[in-house]
């Protein structure tokens, strides 16, 4: 017999209450005072952080007060997202019996292959992209993340149903959105939304029934109607009351000369390559990349699959992971090399070009 378990929609709310929201319902799954819920959600304009990130690293501060858009922090980690009305976020709040054994990137794989099983019943190929991407045709059209909190998981997701290109990328602290129109129709390439690849915005009460239905076929579940419990709205207020203030969202905070914006050029066989990136300098870790080159890559997609396998990577395991992810592809790059793309990040952080890498 399929377990019983909760689905939800709590309807647009504030950043502060969404995550509330999260810590509520995940705390009251530790303490096994609700069943195993789904739970939907909309965010007033927002701009949210991974638990451990620092805003002025990953957004634009005088961008979003200009704009009127809430800096928020996540209990989960993943990455940071701008949101708003027009997105669609989707949150599990599981027990560990529901799950069985797996790590975070084992539940990641699961849970966003589900998600992205139920984004492609719409009528578009979408599929799982480590380490929590859902995308089409090389595109992400969603954003998740996750955190334990003893034996409960909570893992979130937001998927892109008519995403505003200028504020989805304004507010994000990139090269590519600082620089020329070229650049920015290059970063916007990066992302996709329902609306684009479906030519309309498809009903919201579909794109529910079918995460729903995703959902119980993966977990061999049947999920039921509720509400918000009386627990639950008081662990909410509690939180809340911690949440929506100056000092959570600053609970992380690290310098910008920590996490510079490096860039470099790189002459390729009849044409440059060029790499701009966000770099974490006293971990020395690549948080993220991006490439640009005047010559098509064969697949399209290739280019930004390696710019996902790059996220978060040390810069010791550079050479490793590139030569790993071209290793068995079948590409067209007679221009530019596996190489090439190990020099032009090398260049960019200013490290010798030609190094053993462990």
């Amino acid at each position: 017999m399929s377990e019983m378990w909760r689905v939800m929609d709590t309807g647009l709310r504030s950043a502060a209450q969404n995550v509330a929201l999260d810590r509520a319902l995940l705390e009251a799954r530790q303490a096994e005072e609700i069943p195993s819920t789904l739970r939907f959600s909309r965010f007033t304009p927002s701009a949210l952080l991974a638990y451990r990130q620092s805003a002025v690293q990953e957004f634009d501060p005088d961008y979003c007060i200009a704009r009127n858009i809430a800096i928020q922090r996540r209990i989960t980690g993943g990455d940071a997202v701008y949101c708003d009305g027009d997105q669609l976020g989707w949150a599990l709040y599981l027990h560990r019996r529901d799950i069985g054994a797996g790590d975070m990137p084992a539940l990641a794989k699961r849970i966003c292959h589900a998600a992205a099983a139920a984004v492609g019943a719409l009528g578009v190929d979408a599929r799982f992209r480590a380490r929590h991407d859902i995308e089409v045709d090389g595109r992400r059209i969603g954003a998740a993340g996750g955190t334990f909190d003893g034996n409960a998981l909570l893992y979130q997701g937001i998927l892109q149903i008519d995403l505003d290109a200028g504020d989805g990328w304004r507010v994000m602290r990139t090269p590519l959105a600082a620089q020329s129109d070229p650049a920015f129709a290059a970063a916007r390439e990066r992302v996709t939304d329902l609306k684009s690849l479906l030519g309309a915005c498809p009903e919201v009460s579909l794109i529910k029934s079918n995460l729903v239905a995703a959902f119980e076929s993966e977990f061999e579940a049947e999920f039921h109607d509720g509400d918000l419990s009386l627990t639950e709205h008081a662990r909410y207020r509690s939180a809340l009351a911690e949440i929506d203030t100056a000092d959570w969202i600053d609970l992380m905070q690290r310098p910008l000369s920590e996490a510079p914006v490096c860039a470099a050029s790189h002459k390729v066989a009849g044409g440059v390559l060029n790499a701009s990136l966000v770099y974490d300098r006293p971990a020395r870790i690549i948080r993220q990349v991006w490439f640009a080159h005047d010559r098509a890559v064969r697949p399209q997609r290739l280019v930004v699959d390696l710019e996902a396998a790059l996220r978060d990577t040390a810069v010791a395991r550079l050479e490793h992971i590139v030569r790993g992810f071209f290793a068995g592809r079948a590409v067209e790059m007679a221009a530019v090399t596996p190489g090439d793309f190990v020099a032009v990040v090398r260049r960019a952080l200013k490290l010798p070009l030609f190094v053993q890498n462990p």
